[in-house]
C-alpha cells in the first residue's frame, strides 16, 4: 500500500533566543523505513531542530505533525509515547550500569509475584531481551555483566542505538552517531541504520561526515541560518552540492526530492 503521509512533519517553525534566530520558518518531513540525513553547518539550527522535534525544547510558534496528525509535543516523555527515540552525542547511558540495566532504565521489569511488589527486578528477562535487541542488530557486546563504562566507544553507542530501537515504535534521532567512531566501529553503526530502517522505522541522521551522509541516507535535508535550503536525493546529489547547500552557493528548496523508491515527486 503506497503511503502518502510522513510518519513525521515539521512546518514552518519558529524559535529564538533573544535576537537570535535559532529557527526561521524551518520546514522538516521524513517517512517510515526512510533514512534522512540533516546537515547544516554550526549554528544552522539543527540541535534546536532536534530538540524541539524530541520534545526537549518548546517553539515559539509552527506546526507539528505526527502520522499526520498535529501534535504537541511539550515533554521528552510525550514523543516516547509515540514512538520517537533520540540518541544524543553523549549516548545519556548511566556507565556504572550493565548493558541490560541501560535497556531497561527507567522501563525495568519487576519481578513477578511477591518479590515484584517488594521492588525486586526480573533481571533474567531484562538480560535475555536485551540479547535478542542487541544480536537483532548485529551490535557485539562484550559483557551482559560489566558497567558499560568499561566498554569501547563503538559498544556503547551500539548499546545506545539497539536501546533506542528497542522502545522506538516509528522515530529515532541520531545525532553524530559516528563521531569519534573507528573505521570497524563506524562501518557497523552506518550498517545498523540501514537494518533500523529496514524494521520500518524512520531514521533521522545528524553528521558532519558528508562521505557517511553519502553511504547512509536516502534524502538530505539542508538547515542554514535556521531554515531548510534543500532536499536532495542522496543518490543524485555530490558532495560538493551538499557543502553549496549548506554555505549559501547552492539554496533551493528542491521540491522533487521525495522519499526514495517513488520516483520525482513521488510519495509513500
Amino acid at each position: 500500500m503506497i503511503r502518502r503521509t510522513p510518519i513525521l512533519e515539521a512546518r514552518g517553525l519558529r524559535r529564538s533566543f533573544g535576537a537570535v534566530k535559532a529557527l526561521d520558518e524551518a520546514d522538516f518531513d521524513i517517512y517510515p523505513g526512510e533514512v534522512v540525513a540533516l546537515i547544516g553547518d554550526n549554528g544552522a539550527g539543527k540541535s534546536t531542530l532536534v530538540k524541539a522535534l524530541s520534545g526537549n525544547l518548546a517553539l515559539d510558534s509552527g506546526e507539528i505533525l505526527f502520522d499526520g496528525q498535529p501534535i504537541d509535543l511539550d515533554s521528552p516523555n510525550a514523543a516516547s509515547q509515540l514512538g520517537i527515540e533520540t540518541v544524543y552525542q553523549d549516548l545519556a547511558l548511566a556507565p556504572h550500569l550493565t548493558p541490560p540495566q541501560n535497556m531497561f532504565l527507567g522501563r525495568e521489569i519487576p519481578a513477578p509475584g511477591l518479590l515484584g511488589k517488594l521492588g525486586f527486578l526480573d533481571n533474567k528477562t531484562m538480560r535475555l531481551q536485551s540479547k535478542e535487541a542487541f544480536d537483532e542488530l548485529g551490535a557485539t557486546v562484550r559483557s551482559y555483566s560489566d558497567p558499560v563504562g568499561s566498554m569501547s566507544g563503538g559498544q556503547r553507542q551500539a548499546i545506545a542505538i539497539a536501546r533506542a530501537v528497542a522502545w522506538a515504535k516509528g522515530l529515532i534521532f541520531l545525532d553524530e552517531p559516528t563521531a569519534a567512531l573507528g573505521v570497524v566501529q563506524t562501518a557497523n553503526v552506518l550498517k545498523t541504520i540501514r537494518r533500523v530502517a529496514e524494521r520500518g522505522v524512520a531514521v533521522v541522521f545528524i553528521s558532519h561526515s558528508m562521505p557517511h551522509v553519502m553511504e547512509v541516507a536516502d534524502r538530505v535535508q539542508v538547515l542554514r541560518l535556521g531554515r531548510r535550503v534543500a532536499t536532495l536525493n542522496a543518490k543524485e546529489t555530490s558532495m560538493e552540492e551538499l557543502v553549496g547547500a549548506m554555505t549559501g552557493a547552492l539554496s533551493r528548496e528542491a521540491k522533487d526530492a521525495g522519499p526514495i523508491g517513488t520516483g520525482n515527486g513521488g510519495v509513500r
